[in-house]
């Protein structure tokens, strides 16, 4: 599986792992699919929205990570300064926290649907927290 379906409130995203740069990330994220949680918007990391993970220890370490999403890129940090988190750039961001700078593993690329990127931050900005689902297809 190279590609998975994100569905998040009423939007669609089609999204490709990047196996070759983050291959333990990928990984590990496919063992947890379909995975469902809320997204919120981002508080400090610009045009983002973030789905809060707690102290879940995912047993991962830094790769392919960046402070600087591109739109559509999507970084999981796997805690340590701040908590575990799924970043989710819809436009301009660069990532922090409460801590300060962080940097996120780029695992998941959006390929189909980035039109409606700044439409969905929109809507998580003003209309609050929104159903996400991660899943195969």
């Amino acid at each position: 599986m190279t590609h998975l379906t994100i569905q998040a409130g009423s939007f669609t995203f089609k999204a490709r792992f990047e196996d070759t740069a983050a291959p333990r990330t990928c990984a590990r994220f496919r063992e947890l699919l379909p995975f469902r949680n809320k997204v919120i918007h981002s508080r400090w990391s610009g045009e983002a929205v973030w789905v809060p993970l707690g102290d879940l220890d995912l047993g991962l370490d830094f790769e392919n990570h960046t402070r600087f999403p591109s739109r559509g890129d999507i970084l999981l940090y796997p805690g340590g300064f701040s908590e575990t988190e799924i970043l989710f750039a819809y436009g301009s961001s660069s990532f922090a926290s409460k801590m300060g700078d962080l940097a996120g593993n780029h695992f998941l690329s959006v390929v189909e649907g980035q039109e409606a990127l700044p439409d969905f931050g929109r809507t998580v900005l003003w209309e609050g927290a929104q159903d996400i689902v991660f899943s195969v297809g």
